[in-house]
């Protein structure tokens, strides 16, 4: 799962907000973007997959504005917009006028807006267990949206939902996570983005018409068991992009990148390396 090559910790002022990145590698840009469970990260979700992309690519992993060591602005109103916002304000800042776009489950639905936004400055997109049409509460998702710190609720969280095989649930990944999910003001964030109603951060919906005019090359990856975002979410999309393949691991939840890292790092890796 890991390889030599180094991958350094970062900030820098993206659209005024301090932001906390990992970056490593050199050639065309990649974008990595995570997801929005308790805890998470750039670190959390590909510190398996960067040192493995970044033998090819210059990869990019931001905190998103309200997640990680990101700053959380005091008048910030979590939503799509305002965190697609910071992406382009982070694209920005490093003076990248084009980009690859990998995103993890709330990280994808950001790569759809961004294809949706400017989609001239999108090469392609892998879009990992990512909501879209058809998406539904699931139990899942309540169960993120449910959790209260502790060591005992994360471990069970990541267990019950994330993995399909237990034993990647280690107590160094548990303690990471529930660490990082009661950081300085992580866990007001996190309530405050999908419960208060001046927030919009459950607000994630798409139309068939949207999907239909993303003409961005686009990989679906989705693991056969995922309980946060069903398979059937990344079928019905493959039927909406014009441009779409779907990679489908079996025995597998909402984790492929860390269930099955070797694979899903070189399957991404080919995908983005076509021309």
């Amino acid at each position: 799962m890991t390889t030599s090559t180094a991958v350094a910790q970062c900030t820098i002022d993206a659209g005024g907000i301090e932001t906390r990145y990992l970056e490593a590698g050199s050639g065309e840009p990649v974008l990595m973007l995570h997801g929005s469970g308790p805890g998470v990260s750039g670190t959390a979700n590909w510190q398996y997959n960067i040192p493995a992309l970044a033998e090819k690519f210059h990869v990019l992993a931001p905190d998103i504005v309200g997640f990680g060591g990101t700053e959380r602005p005091d008048d910030i109103v979590y939503s799509l917009r305002a965190w697609t916002d910071h992406v382009w304000a982070f694209l920005d800042a490093h003076g990248i006028e084009k980009t690859a776009i990998v995103g993890n489950s709330l990280g994808g639905r950001i790569a759809l807006q961004m294809a949706t936004d400017q989609p001239e400055r999108i090469s392609r997109m892998v879009l990992m267990g990512s909501p879209g049409v058809g998406m539904t509460l699931t139990d899942g998702l309540k169960a993120l949206r449910a959790y209260e710190p502790s060591h005992d609720a994360m471990r069970a969280l990541l267990r019950d939902y994330f993995a399909v095989n237990p034993a990647l649930i280690t107590d160094e990944l548990v303690a990471i996570r529930y660490e990082a999910s009661v950081a300085d003001g992580a866990f007001e964030a996190y309530r405050a983005m999908f419960f208060d109603p001046r927030h919009k951060g459950s607000e994630l919906g798409i139309t068939e018409d949207e999907v239909s005019a993303i003409t961005t090359p686009a990989l679906l990856v989705h693991g056969r068991e995922d309980r946060v975002v069903p398979l059937s979410v990344s079928v019905t999309m493959l039927g909406l992009l014009p441009n779409a393949d779907l990679h489908v691991f079996s025995r597998c939840g909402h984790w492929t990148q860390i269930e099955r890292a070797d694979e899903f790092s070189a399957l991404v890796s080919d995908f983005l390396g076509r021309s």
